[in-house]
């Protein structure tokens, strides 16, 4: 069954997105201390490289490469701009405020998402972003207080256009629904291009120490640097992007579960009710998926 006769099965495979990019901080620990640009350079050009590879066997897949401009820019802006915002946020604000308000982004989508054709925001979509991004908050915070300080506006700044490049380039790659998937190997490979030259003008080059590290960096190339982008464009073009956007809170849940679980954070009661709280704010944006009743059997149907 095709993903765009069946908007169920696009919304879980863009979900699998979210999974992916459940392994990104334990990945990241482990690949050493490889600098922010380097890091998206190479793993951006294995996930790019791995596309490339499977077109050996799916030759015509090339063609999505045939694009006009607009289909580009958005890809670019979309891959490139995002994480070009998100590090510079690191480098000019504490890193706990600015991973709150980058997760400002599915919040972001599902308002967004009321703005394309056949779309509607409704209550239950909205109140199930704000519960799903307490949650984070409460996982991004571990239940501390925040601290804004002017001094960091930039930083802060930074954060926030990152939310909105993201939630932007998810809600308007709907307008481009006919585009193939394969186009986000040429996303990828340009990401990794501008990446490497930002690596070479802002950053000094430090390579993997061992085969653990060079293993985590390609698994963060083929998985959440890789695979996620190309399910998550399924899910966006396809699925119910209102879902798919409430239910990417669990995102750092589960990044924080699989960091206590391989020894990198400790547990805390936070965790547990961050997790209801996701978990419950999942569950109401995405009622009308998860409790739809069939259509009744018209009465001259009944009758026949």
């Amino acid at each position: 069954m095709s993903t765009q006769s069946s908007p169920r099965a696009a919304t879980l495979i863009g979900f699998t997105a979210v999974l992916l990019w459940s392994l990104l901080a334990v990945f990241t620990a482990a690949s050493g201390t490889m600098p922010p640009f380097q890091l998206t350079a190479v793993t951006f050009s294995i996930g790019g490289l791995a596309g490339v590879a499977l077109w050996v066997f799916r030759p015509h897949a090339v063609k999505a490469l045939r694009q006009p401009w607009p289909v580009w820019l958005l890809g670019i802006a979309g891959l490139f701009g995002y994480h070009a915002l998100y590090f510079t946020a690191l480098r000019n604000a504490p890193p706990v405020e600015a991973g709150l308000i980058n997760y400002l982004w599915p919040l972001l989508i599902v308002v967004f998402s009321a703005l394309l054709p056949g779309e509607k925001l409704r209550l239950y979509h909205v109140a199930g972003a704000l519960l799903a991004l307490a949650g984070a908050a409460l996982v991004v915070t571990g239940g501390r207080g925040l601290s804004f300080n002017p001094d960091y506006l930039v930083g802060y700044g930074a954060a926030l256009l990152a939310a909105f490049a993201w939630s932007g380039y998810s809600v308007l790659s709907r307008r481009f629904a006919a585009v193939p998937s394969d186009a986000i190997t040429g996303f990828c490979l340009v990401t990794a291009l501008l990446s490497a030259l930002c690596h070479l003008a802002l950053e000094q080059t430090v390579w993997p120490a061992d085969a653990l590290q060079w293993g985590a960096i390609v698994a963060l190339g083929l998985g959440p640097v890789g695979l996620a982008f190309y399910v998550w464009d399924i899910g966006v073009k396809h699925g119910d992007i209102q879902v798919l956007a409430a239910a990417s809170y669990a995102a750092p849940l589960l990044s924080t579960a699989i960091l206590i679980a391989t020894g990198y954070a400790a547990y805390s009661h936070a965790i547990l009710v961050a997790s209801l709280l996701i978990t419950a704010g999942a569950v109401l944006a995405a009622r009308d998926m998860l409790f739809r009743r069939k259509a009744p059997v018209a009465a001259t149907e009944k009758g026949a």
